[in-house]
């Protein structure tokens, strides 16, 4: 491969593959799920009357046998939940499995009387005790909407598996209650209370004591979810921007991608020399790069390294998103990852970019109409704007901002305006009204990023809803005209998912497997935006550069697609803000507003 990169030892790679899933904590993951099973069933249906230990059973105190039911059913859930943790290698889960293994078999040999249940519990526990050093990863990022999932999941679990325990005892069930009175009696219990339902004997007591368990344990996990100590997901802190910028600033011609490495809510790893980086953010259990690794490329598989090795430690599942070319053949060969082909980045080379000619007659035509109603364009440096223009700016965008969260995460910097940002690119629309609004003349903004000291990457594009349409293809044609004098040879402009397949499958020719795929973009295009901004960039006659998503395993891609569109904010799992605990104050910038606007599709 070009570039100078190293190649590295066998070890390395046996090394970086350590996060693959292991044999080990899957069958014990499986194996938990059935135990779990196993209790809540031995703690839901009736006891064995004509067991051997009946008699033994009945000298017990009268409350022995309702609360072993109670004690079996809650081991199982709480086994359930504990699945997933365990086939993730976590240590809590491992502890805690340790500890409800041997209660659910005591609850068991209680209440069922059964040997079969007991054994299986405890072979469960030898290979849990056994390879103990398998589950060693560490805590995940914390966010406070798993508490309400958790109330979610669990009260909806709890009612329907309350529904089962008031119903499988038909023969002690005094009366015939209907199905409304079932589920008073389900919710009633759930809190404690005494419902509608009557039982002859001991019954009553067992549902009493099974249904206020699980009420219990939803109350109980959702408050220690919402409330336990935090584990705060890594920021960028000052220390480690000011290393990125100093390799950007050797190094960051090479990605177009480079400059969103800054963004302030990723974390960095670096390589051993320290003349390599990659950055990331953990979302649901995805350790999420973006772009190529930062600085020098004979260092990129020290950065590497160190970024597998923080996913084994977590036992988060790897992933790049938007790395070109020669980033994913440096992942795939150090790695042993596999890479798939995304789309494509449109880039302009400002020599070869005219509005002449045949090809631009749509552009041009729609520029000149716009320049006609009075419009003006100004292109600038954000070191060449006044801090009152620039608040107006960001006060605009924020407004102006199409969607009610915050979008972008791969290839968008999250801010205007910070001083440290200095060489970004702004590009402003203006024109002139009787009855101006609060942001003035102002009518649309695209923000660049620069790319090394020849090039700028498009960041956001925002416009006043109220302006005639054409604003991004007015201030595009006017940042490239006006990039000559700035010193800019190469605009990079937005991403295209899927472009390869949308250009080949409207071609002549093109199969019946291509037709139907691009068939299903087109669908897909009425929410998200996939052809719409493929013809957009095509309209600048651009060049395309491949972008790669690198990934563990095709089983892995569609948590790493949900990862990535809660990263990018189309998937918004936050809670209600009500509920949020007051974060940590950010890092002292020129304004409080963070913007960010969708570059991706």
């Amino acid at each position: 491969m070009s570039g100078g990169v190293p190649a590295r030892t066998g070890r390395l790679r046996g090394v970086l593959r350590g996060p693959r899933p292991e044999a080990v904590p899957a069958l014990v993951a499986r194996a938990c799920t059935l135990v779990g099973l196993l209790d809540i069933a031995a703690g839901v249906f009736p006891r064995f009357r004509n067991s051997r230990m009946h008699t033994l059973a009945e000298v017990l105190p009268g409350a022995f046998g309702p609360f072993a039911a109670a004690l079996s059913l809650s081991a199982g859930v709480l086994l359930l939940l504990l699945a997933h943790g365990l086939r993730r290698r976590k240590r809590r889960a491992w502890r805690a499995a340790v500890i409800l293994l041997p209660l659910g078999a005591l609850a068991q040999f209680t209440y069922r009387h059964s040997l079969i249940g007991v054994l299986i519990s405890l072979a469960l526990l030898a290979p849990l005790l056994r390879h103990r050093s398998e589950f060693e990863a560490l805590p995940d990022p914390r966010s406070r909407w798993r508490a309400l999932a958790n109330f979610v999941l669990m009260g909806a679990g709890s009612l329907l598996l309350g529904l089962v325990i008031v119903s499988v005892h038909p023969n002690r069930m005094v009366g015939n209650p209907s199905l409304a009175d079932r589920i008073s009696h389900v919710l009633y219990g759930l809190f404690g209370f005494e419902g509608p339902v009557d039982y002859q004997g001991t019954t009553s007591w067992t549902v009493a004591f099974s249904l206020g368990a699980l009420g219990l344990l939803t109350a109980v996990t959702t408050v220690y979810l919402a409330f336990r100590p935090e584990h705060p997901a890594a920021r960028l802190t000052e220390d480690d921007e000011t290393r990125l910028r100093a390799l950007l600033d050797k190094h960051g011609g090479r990605d177009s991608l480079g400059h969103f490495a800054l963004r302030r809510d990723k974390a960095v790893v670096f390589s051993p020399s320290g003349k390599a980086a990659v950055t990331y953010r953990v979302v649901s259990g995805v350790m999420l790069a973006s772009g190529d690794p930062i600085g020098d490329v004979e260092a990129w598989p020290g950065a590497i390294e160190r970024f597998m090795d923080e996913a084994k430690a977590h036992s988060w599942t790897p992933a790049v998103m938007g790395c070109s070319e020669t980033g994913g053949e440096v992942w795939t060969r150090e790695t042993g990852l596999d890479a798939l082909e995304l789309g494509d980045e449109a880039v302009v080379k400002v020599a070869d970019f005219s509005l002449a000619g045949r090809a631009m007659r749509n552009v041009r035509q729609m520029v000149k109409r716009i320049e006609r109603a009075g419009y003006e364009t100004r292109v600038r440096r954000i070191r060449d704007l006044s801090e009152g223009e620039l608040d107006r700016i960001r006060r605009a965008a924020e407004a102006w901002r199409g969607t009610d969260t915050e979008r972008g995460f791969s290839m968008a910097l999250g801010r205007i305006g910070d001083p440290e940002d200095g060489d970004c690119l702004i590009a402003t629309a203006h024109k002139e009204d009787t009855d101006p609004g609060p942001y003035g003349d102002l009518k649309a903004v695209l923000h660049f990023v620069p790319w090394g000291t020849d090039g700028v990457s498009l960041d956001l594009m925002r416009r006043d809803r109220s302006a005639d349409p054409g604003m991004n293809e007015l201030l595009i044609v006017a940042a490239l005209q006006a990039a000559p004098r700035l010193g800019i040879t190469r605009v990079s402009l937005n991403f295209a998912m899927f472009r390869a397949a949308l250009a080949r499958g409207e071609k002549i020719g093109a199969g019946p497997v291509l037709r139907a795929w691009r068939g299903l973009l087109v669908f897909l295009s009425r929410w998200f935006q996939i052809e719409s901004l493929y013809k957009f960039n095509a309209k600048f006659r651009p060049y395309w550069e491949p972008r790669f998503v690198v990934y563990r395993s095709s089983r892995d891609l569609p948590r790493i697609g949900f990862a990535a569109m809660q990263a990018e904010g189309f998937v918004n799992l936050a809670l209600p803000r009500l509920l949020h605990r007051r974060a940590p104050a950010p890092r002292p910038c020129a304004h409080a507003v963070t913007e960010r606007d969708v570059r991706a599709a």
